[in-house]
């Protein structure tokens, strides 16, 4: 491979330059009506390719999300849990089950490209401000709809959903975990956040439709037939041999050797699928002839149950007398797939994802220092950003009130008296400890 090439990528993608870019979704504003994570996440992507996003709050309380974590939450109603699929996004307090809620809802709407709920089917309709009534005000406006089992269907009335609903009736759940155990739940939200990304392409791809056309439309998108669609080769084994995936544990049943190892220090993980990279493998376990073996030598045989058991033994023997550290080292040098079980601390002080900007750090005005994992998606000339994180209920009312929606300061203290617009509760924004100094942990207020 070209030399040249790394040194190139580095520099075009350097994650230091983004500011000086511009914004791909620049001048894309986006309503949004959501709580917990399937549906904040969703703008929470786009803002990091500069969609303008206004998140509509009840005055108060605010997002359940701001409140659910294990583990308390910061003061001025950041909480952790709600802070990762918050950021970059404009915070105003509003109650649209009120009139005069829902006509400054209806005006912004006037003036937004797209519009993202997830609360159950048909509140925002009941509320007067759903698709039906939007489109009356702004016939290009693309409105996503996302929740559990879709806006119609015997599941779609009144049955709500969360993440583990969505993994279990998904199917993921039941061929997650080791053979004869109960099944596995992921450890992330990742039905919630898996629907996000996919959803979030439907709603760039009616974007497109609507700037080429002017013709908004609804989208709905169900979480649960989201994860059916991640399933991979499921639906097929079981149309093929009349059998249910089965569990496997940490084994991939697809590669062979791909598995969780122990060393003398911890798990790796080893994969190793083509020719080339099982002769690496055999090369630095010492036993080259392996690579010939006509058990192993073609993928294919490897994944025959008595073979996979064979070789994998023989990689979990190997490993069992060395370091994290030497495996996967060998990984590099003989071109094998390897790489320890790391933990968040791990990637946190990783020079590899802290140069690459996945590690993001960043002074935010109101919380000081902040670590994020950065964008994904590394754009040459129109990269994401990280501007500021998550903020308190109504923050930014005064900015999206006054020059978006064009109040007069009579009319919005008016409606801040009436209790239709507001920001967070100082009860629950207490501060902290005198003592604190924000690395001790978390408090409860």
């Amino acid at each position: 491979m070209d030399s040249d090439f790394f040194q190139w990528a580095a520099e075009v993608l350097d994650p230091k330059k983004a500011f000086l870019k511009p914004e791909a979704l620049k001048g894309v504003r986006v309503l949004e009506v959501c709580t917990l994570i399937f549906g904040p996440a969703v703008p929470d992507w786009l803002t990091d390719f500069g969609a303008e996003v206004i998140k509509v709050e009840l005055p108060g309380m605010g997002d359940t999300m701001r409140y659910v974590t294990p583990y308390g939450f910061f003061w001025k109603n950041l909480s952790p849990a709600f802070e990762e699929q918050n950021h970059n996004k404009f915070h105003v307090g509003l109650d649209l089950r009120k009139p005069e809620g829902r006509e400054i809802f209806l005006d912004l709407a006037k003036k937004s490209d797209l519009v993202v709920e997830n609360m159950r089917a048909g509140t925002l309709d009941k509320w007067g401000v759903g698709y039906r009534d939007l489109k009356e005000v702004n016939p290009q406006i693309v409105y996503l709809a996302n929740n559990g089992f879709g806006q119609w269907g015997p599941y779609a009335q009144g049955r709500p959903s969360y993440d583990a609903i969505a993994q279990s009736v998904s199917g993921l759940m039941s061929i997650s975990g080791f053979p004869g155990r109960p099944p596995m739940k992921a450890g992330v939200w990742i039905g919630d956040f898996t629907g996000a990304c996919t959803s979030s392409i439907a709603l760039l791809a009616a974007l497109y439709y609507a700037k080429k056309t002017g013709k908004g439309q609804f989208i709905e998108f169900s979480q649960g037939e989201n994860l059916m669609r991640w399933l991979d080769w499921s639906w097929l084994y079981a149309h093929f041999t009349g059998e249910n995936r089965p569990q496997a544990g940490n084994r991939d049943l697809a590669i062979c050797p791909s598995d969780l190892f122990k060393c003398k220090d911890g798990l790796i993980a080893i994969a190793a699928f083509s020719e080339e990279e099982f002769s690496g493998l055999c090369q630095a376990m010492g036993r080259p002839e392996l690579a010939n073996d006509p058990r192993f030598k073609d993928p294919l045989e490897r994944l025959k149950d008595e073979n996979a058991k064979a070789i994998l033994e023989l990689v979990a023997d190997w490993t069992k007398g060395k370091n994290m550290a030497e495996i996967d080292e060998l990984g590099a040098q003989y071109g094998f797939a390897a790489t320890p079980v790391l933990n968040a601390k791990d990637q946190y002080e990783s020079e590899h994802w802290n140069m690459r900007g996945a590690v993001c750090k960043f002074e935010d005005p109101l919380y000081g220092e902040v670590a994020e994992v950065g964008p994904v998606p590394k754009m040459s000339e129109t990269p994401g950003r990280m501007k500021w994180t998550s903020r308190p209920v109504g923050f930014d009312n005064e900015h999206v009130f006054f020059r978006i929606a064009g109040l007069s300061q009579e009319r919005y203290q008016e409606l801040v008296e009436k209790g239709i617009i507001g920001k967070w509760d100082d009860r629950v924004g207490a501060k902290p400890p005198d003592d604190w100094d924000g690395k001790k942990g978390l408090f409860y207020p």
